[in-house]
C-alpha cells in the first residue's frame, strides 16, 4: 500500500518534472526564435497546467509623443510567467523589454510588470490604415490573455487658426456670435475665450455661452460687453492665440416725449421741444431722426397782429391799394390781349410726359365755338402746348398714347419745335422744325382701349381712363402636403417652397399656398433702402411645422457685403413691415443663404416676406434685365419697338411677357443683363444703325433718357421706353437695328434686332426654360433629389460628433455654408437641415456629383450618389413608401 502510494507520488512528481522540462525547452526555443527572427510569431498558448489565466492589473494607455521624447508603455498582470508586447501585429524584440517580477502577498500569485519605449521615428516610419498601436500578451500555466490596444500618436498644434473671430458692431440687446475654429492639432485643442486679456467664465454669466462648437455667444448684448475678444487654443504641445476681435455695443438715440406747448408769442406761434436723451446715442449709435423743435400757429390761423400807431395804418393801407391796382392792371391787359390776338391763351402742360429731356411745342387749329356771339366772324383759334419729358412710360397704355397718337402723325397747320438736352450736350442748339397737313385733335381708336377726345383745356377724361384700367394683383399656386413633404413651385418666377419630410405631423395634411404681389408694393422704402425682390406670401399663417421649411426668393442685387446691406423683412398682421434679420447677422430663429440670383431662407412660420437692400457705397449694383419687343402699329407702315428695363427677377420679366402677349408684342432678341450702379447717373436708351431709305425713326424718339431714381426704385410698373419706326414702302418686311442701353458713367448693353415684321416669317424666341412650368406641386420622395435612404445614412453619420471634426460642421463647410452655424447647432438634426438647404439650392440641377464629391473629401463615406441607377432610386422610393404605409 505504501509502495503503491510512493509509486503514485513518484509518478506524479515525474510528470511534473517532465512538464517543467518541456516548458524550459519551449522557452529556450522561443527565445532562440526571437533572437534570430523578430517577425516570427510566438505561440499563443503553452501546455496546460493547473492555475488561472493571466489578469491584467495595468494595461497600456494611449500616448502622445511630444517633440522627440519617447514614451513608455506599461503592462502588469498576475499570474504571469511571461509578458511580451506586440506592436502593429508584430512581436517586439525581447531585448527591448524591461521586466520586473514580484509576489502578490495576498494571493501568493506571481506578478510580472513589463514596459517598452516607443520613439518618434518608429511612429513616423509606420504607414498603415490605423494609428500606431501596441498590445500586451501574457502567459500563465492555463493559457494567454491579451490587453487592450493602445494607440501612439505624434502630438502637434498648428500655428494658424482655421477661423479667427471677427469684430462686430451690434445694437444693445442684440445677439453677438464670435466664431472660432482652433488650429488643427493632436490631441484636439481646448478653447478658452479672453475679454480684454481676462478669462471668460460662462458658468458665472448665464448670458454668455461658450459651449457651442468653440463659438462665443452673447444672447443679449450689454454696453459692458464691448471690448477686445481673443480665442485661446491649447493642447499638451503648445498654446495659440487668435487675432483679437473688437466688439462695440452701440445705442441708437431716441426722442424724449414732446414738451408742453409754450405760451402764444406776439407772432401768434407757440413752440415745443424734445431732446435726444431717452437714451442718448452711445458708442457710435445713430442720432435721433426728425425735428427737435416744432412750432405752429396758436390761433388756428385767426391771428391779427396789433397795429401800434398811425404810421402802421398808413403802411397797410398803401399795400392794400397797391394790390388792388395791380389786379386791375392784370385784368385789363388780359382782356386787351384776347381782343387783339389771333391766338388763344397758351396752355403749358408738362405732366403728360415726365422725367426726361425732349421739349417740343406745337399749335393746333381749334374748331369754331358755338358759344361765341358771332361764329361767322370768329378768328382761327389755336392752342399751344409745350411738353417737357421723355417718351419713356411706366404703363403700356402711355406707350400707345405716345406712339400711336396724333403726336407722331402729321397734323394740319402744326408747327413742332424740338430741342433735346442730349443734342445740347453735343453742342447743337439749333431747333429743328417739322410741318404737317392734317386736321386731327383726338387720339386714334385702333387699339384695345377706348379714349375720349383730349380737349385743350381739360385732360380729366384721359386721367380717368387710365385709372379705370384693370390690373393683376397677384400670382398664386397651391398644393396639398402631408408628412412626406414636397415642393411647391411658382412657374417661371424663381419662387419656390420646400416642405421637408416630417415637417408636418403624421396623419395630417395641409393645403399650402404661395402668391406673389403684382400690384403696388405694400413695402414702402425708407431713405436709401430699395426693394430687391418680389413680395412673397406663403400660408396658411396658422400652420405649425416641426422642422424649418425653405423659401426661395429671387433678388436683383449684385451680391457683395462690401456694397450692400441686405435685410429680410416680414409683414405683420397690422400691415406693417418689420425686419427679421440682416443676411450677414447671426440668428437662431432663421437662416438666410444669399446666392447670386436668389436667397434661400429657412423659416419656421408662414407669412409675407421680401428682401430690401441699403447701398453702402456708390458701387452697389442692381442687376437689370433689358429686352426689346416689337409689334405692328395701327398705321400699316409703322412698327413699334418697346425697350424694357426691369429688375433681374424672373417674376418681373414674367409680368412684362404677360403684358406684351395682351398687346401682340413679340420678343425680338434674347434679354440681356445690365449692371446699374447706385451712382445717381441716369439711363440712356437709343436706336442706332437704322437702314437708310428703308426705315426712318419717328420724331422725338431717337434717344431717350430715364432719371436715375425711376430706374433705381422701379418696383411698381415695368419701366420701358417706346420707339416708333416708319417704313418708306409697304414692301419692306425686314428690320435690322441696334438698341443701346447704357448708364452714364456706367455699363452698357447692345440689343441686336434682326427680324421680320411679318408674323409668319418671324423666328420665335423662347421666354423661359421648361423646367419650371410642368409640375407646380410635387409631393413625397419624388420631390427631393437625394433618395430618402441615403439621406438617412448621411444624417446618422454626420450628426454624431467626431474628434477629427468630420461632422455636420464639415458637411456645411463643404457645401459653402460658412456663417451662422449656431443656427444649425440648435436643430435636432443639423445635417438634415443642411440637406434641406442643399435641396432648395439645387432644385433645377440636382447636382448629386458635387454632393458626392463633398462627402468623399470629408472621408466619412464612399458612396457615389451619381452612380445610383434609376431602378435603385425607384426601389428605394418604393421601400420607403411601403415602410410609411403608402
Amino acid at each position: 500500500m505504501g509502495r503503491a502510494a510512493a509509486t503514485g507520488g513518484g509518478c506524479r512528481g515525474a510528470r511534473r518534472w517532465l512538464w517543467w522540462l518541456g516548458l524550459c525547452f519551449w522557452a529556450a526555443g522561443a527565445a532562440a526564435a526571437r533572437g534570430t527572427d523578430n517577425g516570427e510569431a510566438l505561440p499563443e498558448s503553452i501546455p496546460s497546467a493547473p492555475g488561472t489565466l493571466p489578469h491584467f492589473i495595468e494595461e497600456p494607455d494611449d500616448a502622445y509623443i511630444i517633440k522627440s521624447n519617447p514614451i513608455a508603455l506599461r503592462c502588469k498582470a498576475r499570474p504571469a510567467m511571461q509578458i511580451f508586447f506586440k506592436c502593429n501585429g508584430e512581436w517586439v524584440h525581447q531585448n527591448e523589454h524591461v521586466s520586473e517580477e514580484s509576489l502578490d502577498e495576498s494571493s501568493g500569485l506571481k506578478v510580472r510588470e513589463v514596459f517598452i519605449n516607443v520613439t518618434r521615428q518608429q511612429v513616423e516610419d509606420f504607414h498603415g490604415p490605423e494609428d500606431y498601436w501596441c498590445q500586451c500578451v501574457a502567459w500563465s500555466h492555463l493559457g494567454t490573455s491579451k490587453s487592450r490596444k493602445a494607440s501612439v500618436r505624434i502630438a502637434y498644434l498648428r500655428k494658424n487658426f482655421e477661423q479667427d473671430p471677427q469684430g462686430r458692431e451690434v445694437p444693445i440687446e442684440g445677439m453677438i456670435v464670435l466664431h472660432c475654429r482652433p488650429p488643427e492639432g493632436v490631441p484636439a485643442a481646448e478653447v478658452e475665450w479672453l475679454k480684454n486679456e481676462e478669462p471668460i467664465d460662462s458658468e458665472q454669466d448665464e448670458n454668455i455661452d461658450t459651449r457651442a462648437d468653440h463659438n462665443l455667444i452673447i444672447r443679449q448684448a450689454r454696453l459692458s460687453d464691448s471690448g477686445n475678444y481673443t480665442c485661446m487654443a491649447a493642447n499638451i504641445v503648445a498654446k495659440r492665440r487668435s487675432l483679437s476681435a473688437t466688439v462695440v455695443v452701440y445705442v441708437d438715440g431716441s426722442w424724449e416725449v414732446w414738451s408742453e406747448w409754450s405760451v402764444c408769442s406776439p407772432e401768434c406761434e407757440h413752440l415745443r421741444i424734445r431732446e435726444c436723451t431717452a437714451p442718448p446715442p452711445r458708442n457710435g449709435g445713430k442720432f435721433c431722426e426728425g425735428l427737435s423743435q416744432e412750432s405752429e400757429n396758436c390761433t388756428d390761423g385767426l391771428c391779427i397782429l396789433g397795429i401800434e400807431n398811425a404810421s402802421d395804418i398808413a403802411l397797410y393801407s398803401g399795400l392794400g391799394a397797391a394790390v388792388v391796382a395791380v389786379a386791375v392792371l392784370v385784368i385789363g391787359v388780359t382782356l386787351y390781349r384776347r381782343s387783339q390776338s389771333d391766338y388763344g391763351v397758351d396752355v403749358i402742360d408738362s405732366s403728360a410726359l415726365t422725367g426726361g429731356f425732349q421739349t417740343f411745342n406745337f399749335k393746333t387749329v381749334r374748331q369754331g365755338n358755338s358759344l361765341l356771339l358771332n361764329s361767322a366772324m370768329q378768328p382761327d383759334l389755336t392752342v399751344s402746348r409745350t411738353y417737357s419729358g421723355p417718351i419713356c412710360l411706366q404703363d403700356p397704355l402711355d406707350k400707345e398714347l405716345m406712339t400711336e397718337s396724333s403726336l407722331f402723325n402729321p397734323l394740319s397747320d402744326i408747327k413742332v419745335k424740338v430741342q433735346s438736352s442730349f443734342m445740347v450736350s453735343l453742342g447743337v442748339s439749333e431747333r429743328a422744325e417739322y410741318h404737317g397737313k392734317n386736321h386731327s385733335r383726338t387720339f386714334p381708336h385702333g387699339n384695345n382701349h377706348s379714349f375720349s377726345t383730349m380737349h385743350p383745356r381739360n385732360k380729366t377724361p384721359y386721367i380717368q381712363n387710365l385709372s379705370s384700367l384693370p390690373t393683376r394683383t397677384e400670382l398664386r399656386t397651391t398644393g396639398v402636403f402631408g408628412h412626406l413633404g414636397g415642393r411647391l413651385v411658382m412657374p417661371n418666377t424663381g419662387v419656390s417652397l420646400l416642405i421637408p419630410h416630417g415637417a408636418i405631423p403624421e396623419e395630417n395634411s395641409w393645403e399650402i399656398y404661395m402668391s406673389i404681389n403684382q400690384g403696388e408694393p405694400s413695402l414702402q422704402s425708407d431713405g436709401s433702402e430699395v426693394l430687391l425682390s418680389p413680395e412673397v406670401t406663403c400660408g396658411p399663417p396658422d400652420m405649425i411645422v416641426t422642422t424649418p421649411f425653405a423659401l426661395t426668393i429671387p433678388h436683383c442685387a449684385d451680391v457683395s457685403s462690401e456694397h450692400w446691406n441686405i435685410h429680410l423683412k416680414k409683414r405683420t398682421q397690422q400691415g406693417k413691415w418689420e425686419e427679421v434679420m440682416s443676411v450677414e447677422d447671426e440668428s437662431t430663429s432663421c437662416y438666410c443663404l444669399l446666392d447670386p440670383f436668389a436667397c434661400h431662407v429657412l423659416l419656421d412660420s408662414f407669412g409675407t416676406y421680401a428682401l430690401t437692400g441699403e447701398p453702402i457705397t456708390d458701387c452697389a449694383v442692381k442687376q437689370l434685365k433689358v429686352a426689346v419687343f416689337g409689334c405692328m402699329s395701327c398705321n400699316s407702315l409703322d412698327y413699334n419697338l418697346r425697350v424694357y428695363c426691369v429688375d433681374n427677377t424672373p417674376c418681373a420679366f414674367q409680368e412684362v411677357v404677360s403684358d406684351e402677349r395682351h398687346q401682340g408684342g413679340q420678343l425680338l432678341e434674347e434679354p440681356k443683363l445690365l449692371h446699374f450702379k447706385g451712382n445717381t447717373f441716369s439711363l440712356q436708351i437709343s436706336v442706332l444703325d437704322i437702314p437708310p431709305f428703308l426705315w426712318r425713326i419717328k420724331p422725338f424718339t431717337a434717344c431717350q433718357e430715364v432719371p436715375f431714381s425711376r430706374v433705381w426704385c422701379s418696383n411698381r410698373q415695368p419701366l420701358h421706353c417706346a420707339f416708333s419706326l416708319e417704313r418708306y414702302t409697304p414692301t419692306t418686311t425686314q428690320l435690322s437695328c441696334k438698341i443701346c442701353i447704357r448708364q452714364l458713367k456706367g455699363h452698357e448693353q447692345i440689343l441686336q434686332v434682326q427680324t421680320s415684321i411679318l408674323e409668319s416669317e418671324r423666328e420665335t424666341i423662347t421666354f423661359f426654360a421648361q423646367e419650371d412650368s410642368t409640375f407646380p406641386a410635387q409631393t413625397g420622395p419624388k420631390a427631393f433629389k437625394i433618395p430618402y435612404s441615403i439621406r438617412q445614412r448621411i444624417c446618422a453619420t454626420f450628426d454624431t460628433p467626431n474628434a477629427k471634426g468630420k461632422d455636420w460642421q464639415m458637411l456645411a463647410q463643404k457645401n459653402s455654408i460658412n456663417r451662422n452655424l449656431s443656427y444649425f447647432a440648435t436643430q435636432s438634426s443639423p445635417s438634415a437641415v443642411i440637406l434641406n438647404l442643399w435641396e432648395a439650392r439645387h432644385q433645377h440641377d440636382g447636382d448629386l456629383d458635387s454632393l458626392a464629391c463633398a462627402l468623399e473629401e470629408i472621408g466619412r463615406t464612399h458612396t457615389k450618389l451619381s452612380n445610383i441607377s434609376e431602378s435603385q432610386l425607384d426601389e428605394a422610393d418604393f421601400n420607403y413608401s411601403r415602410q410609411n404605409g403608402l
